[in-house]
């Protein structure tokens, strides 16, 4: 283990102990905000201590083996429990090394996902509709619950553009890296002489803002515009100005919201997603800075890279970023996605030891 590294370790064995006197004083739940964050921190740093008191341990068994080296009678033995313990303190450290990864604050948020159907016209509305229904299936695989927020279906079916809310834990942790730029390769429904087409879908994931933390946005920032909703008309046509489109000024973001008959509903819901937007742009912000010293093969933020492509007549998913391809597309679009996200998120973490290796 580098000395930095431990150096480190020590820092956090301290810190832990200050944790453990703050939160045995009785005082400290006068302040539940404060007593949560140290709870949270406590939480956080218990296991790489545990981790790090098992490794100062190994390393004590290897000191004690090494003054039994000279005598003959101990050597065999004290052989076996070197290598032992040297195994172990290699397994400790490379648990460590994870445990010290820096933590995404919003890997356990809710989020907002959005899919816009982009080049290829009708077929590209349809595939935004697949991609709508791989997604709730994947949700509903790991019991999180999708909101509809705002949709406006295309013609023949499909949407041109979906905004909905997917609520449970870790949703944001694994759906992160689907950001980007969706391509379809299939003969489309419309076409009678068997030919491929060539379609895209730009999806965005974008975790849900704390509305007092996170975001602020002023009165003064914003312009409300009400209008009646679009609709298939019969006894339920809208005759009330119900639907929102909320425009935020200094950034020119524009969010509509129309799905509720309620105005109060669709303004609070289209809220809460202009909330997302602008906090989704100032992390895309940050990690276009952290780029330039660093290039990330995913996470970047770029909407506009082509991320992944969906070969339906050799039934493959490709995913460009980590020259990943798996035949296997039907199941995929059922909702089969945890090869895809798991093999996303160890290429994160191997990109994110690696900078840890360098920092230390």
């Amino acid at each position: 283990m580098k000395p930095s590294m431990q150096a480190k370790l020590e820092q956090l064995t301290t810190r832990l102990a200050e944790l453990d006197r703050s939160l045995a004083d009785p005082g400290v739940t006068n302040d539940m905000d404060q007593y949560r964050r140290l709870t949270r921190e406590h939480s956080d740093l218990a296991p790489v201590v545990e981790h790090f008191s098992q490794f100062r341990l190994a390393q004590a068994n290897e000191a004690t083996a090494r003054e039994l080296l000279s005598d003959p009678e101990m050597k065999a033995y004290a052989e076996e429990e070197i290598g032992a313990a040297r195994a172990r303190m290699d397994e400790l450290g490379l648990a460590l090394e994870t445990l010290l990864l820096p933590k995404d604050p919003n890997d356990e948020r809710n989020l907002f996902l959005e899919i816009r159907a982009g080049t290829g016209g009708d077929e590209s509305a349809l595939f935004a509709g697949d991609l709508l229904r791989m997604y709730t299936r994947y949700a509903e695989r790991r019991r999180w619950q999708v909101e509809m927020i705002s949709s406006s279906a295309s013609e023949i079916g499909g949407f041109k553009e979906v905004i909905v809310r997917i609520v449970g834990q870790g949703g944001y942790s694994r759906l992160k890296f689907e950001s980007g730029g969706h391509r379809v390769q299939r003969v489309p429904q419309t076409e009678t002489q068997g030919r491929i087409h060539t379609s895209a879908c730009t999806v965005a994931v974008m975790p849900e803002a704390d509305e007092v933390a996170d975001v602020v946005i002023r009165p003064d920032e914003i312009r409300v515009d009400t209008f009646r909703a679009s609709g298939a008309g019969g006894q339920h046509i809208n005759k009330t100005d119900s639907a929102v489109r909320i425009t935020h000024l200094p950034t020119g973001i524009v969010v509509e919201c129309q799905d509720d008959r309620s105005q109060h509903k669709n303004r609070a819901q289209a809220q809460k997603v202009l909330a997302a937007r602008i906090k989704d742009r100032q992390t895309r912000e940050q990690q276009a800075k952290e780029a330039a010293t660093r290039k990330s093969l995913i996470g970047s933020g770029d909407r506009s890279e082509r991320i992944r492509t969906y070969n339906f007549p050799q039934g493959r998913i490709t995913d460009h970023r980590i020259n990943l391809t798996l035949y296997k597309i039907d199941a995929i679009m059922d909702g089969d996605l945890d090869e895809l996200t798991g093999a996303l998120l160890a290429e994160h973490q191997a990109e994110q030891l690696a900078a840890l290796a360098e920092s230390l």
